[in-house]
């Protein structure tokens, strides 16, 4: 990849991590998935092409500025998605508790 090349693909990623961010504000969970999925792509495609030629110094604050705004969509994401993820995992670990009471119960019945 030449710089031009690197430099479109961190903001596709930046576009996408955009995104990501309205549909977690929004509760787009399905979307937000579809979402990371053509991120993770993207991301993978640099890694792969890594190492990246050298950037001149225009250029290289522009890629440091792309990434620091990925970064802050990020965080944004995880301050919203964690939280939900948390409430999730408590769902789940109540509705496997009262199966397994259930279960138990059945057993001492019988």
């Amino acid at each position: 990849m030449n710089s031009s090349q690197i430099l479109m693909t961190y903001n596709a990623i930046l576009a996408i991590t955009g995104k990501m961010l309205i549909a977690a504000q929004n509760s787009e969970w399905d979307q937000l998935a579809k979402l990371e999925k053509e991120c993770r792509q993207l991301t993978e495609l640099l890694i792969i092409n890594d190492p990246e030629p050298i950037l001149d110094e225009q250029l290289l604050q522009k890629k440091v500025k792309i990434i620091h705004q990925i970064l802050a969509d990020d965080a944004q994401i995880k301050a919203i998605t964690e939280p939900w993820l948390k409430k999730l995992e408590d769902m789940l670990n109540t509705t496997d508790r009262s199966y397994s009471i259930q279960q138990a119960y059945q057993t001492f019945s019988l």
